[in-house]
């Protein structure tokens, strides 16, 4: 690979006409991506359960790309099987195909010990950061098939490679996500669809906020910072990347 994912700068067109969906769109990496993208030339499927927010990143994105993007509300934390059926059917509908597919949403679950931790929380977590990015891209699979340059995303951690003391769910899970995303890698090589992680390092989101409050806002980078190895990964420049995990940072 000889581009450098962390430096890369996106051609003005380098994403134009692809169908790219990104959960957890309204706030923090998601809608910075979403911006980015589409700003790039990209249809993007705005994914999220706050709908005010994903209308008001919808409206951002009418004033600066003057493309209209779509809208997919659903709660990765109750969502039933029925619900990823209807979703990847409205766009088979729609689009006929997706060409890139973030998966970005998570929470952050409690900052507690192993002892100390809530097993119905420890649930709710791996639901929403594992279980949920798997239901979601196995339903959307038939659609990345019908692309010409496919590429999955998943939004990992640093505590998802080096497991650290209380992060106990947070941490199991994007365990989990790294090693979701190295199986589908080598399931896909073949189709092919490339399968990659990124890792934002640290970033001046809500998330941040919530697991380190006193810490200084400015010492992080904005989302909108983070961007290029997610750029690089849903373009043609990245074409026959597989199964990788990238640091932003």
């Amino acid at each position: 690979m000889k581009t450098d994912p962390k430096t890369y700068v996106c051609p003005p067109d380098g994403l134009r006409d692809r169908i790219i969906l990104i959960t957890g769109a309204s706030n923090g990496i998601g809608k910075a991506l979403a911006l980015r993208a589409a700003s790039h030339g990209a249809k993007v499927i705005l994914h999220g359960r706050n709908v005010a927010g994903l209308e008001a990143v919808y409206d951002e994105i009418v004033r600066s790309a003057g493309s209209r993007p779509s809208i997919a509300v659903m709660d990765l934390a109750t969502a039933g099987s029925d619900a990823y059926v209807s979703l990847a059917d409205s766009i088979e509908e729609e689009f006929g195909r997706i060409d890139g597919l973030v998966q970005n949403a998570a929470v952050l679950g409690q900052r507690l010990s192993i002892e100390q931790y809530d097993a119905a929380e420890w649930q709710r977590v791996l639901h929403v950061n594992l279980t949920a990015p798997f239901a979601l891209t196995k339903v959307l699979l038939p659609l990345l098939r019908r692309s010409q340059d496919p590429s999955v995303i998943f939004t990992s951690s640093g505590v998802g490679r080096e497991g650290r003391p209380y992060w106990g769910a947070y941490s199991v899970s994007k365990f989990g996500i790294e090693g979701l995303s190295q199986i589908l890698s080598a399931e896909t090589r073949h189709v092919p669809i490339r399968v990659n992680c990124v890792n934002p390092g640290p970033t001046r989101t809500g998330m941040r906020l919530q697991a380190y409050p006193a810490e200084d806002r400015n010492a992080s980078k904005p989302p909108e910072e983070v961007l290029s190895p997610y750029l690089f990964l849903l373009g043609g420049d990245s074409r026959d990347v597989t199964g990788l995990s990238l640091d932003a940072q």
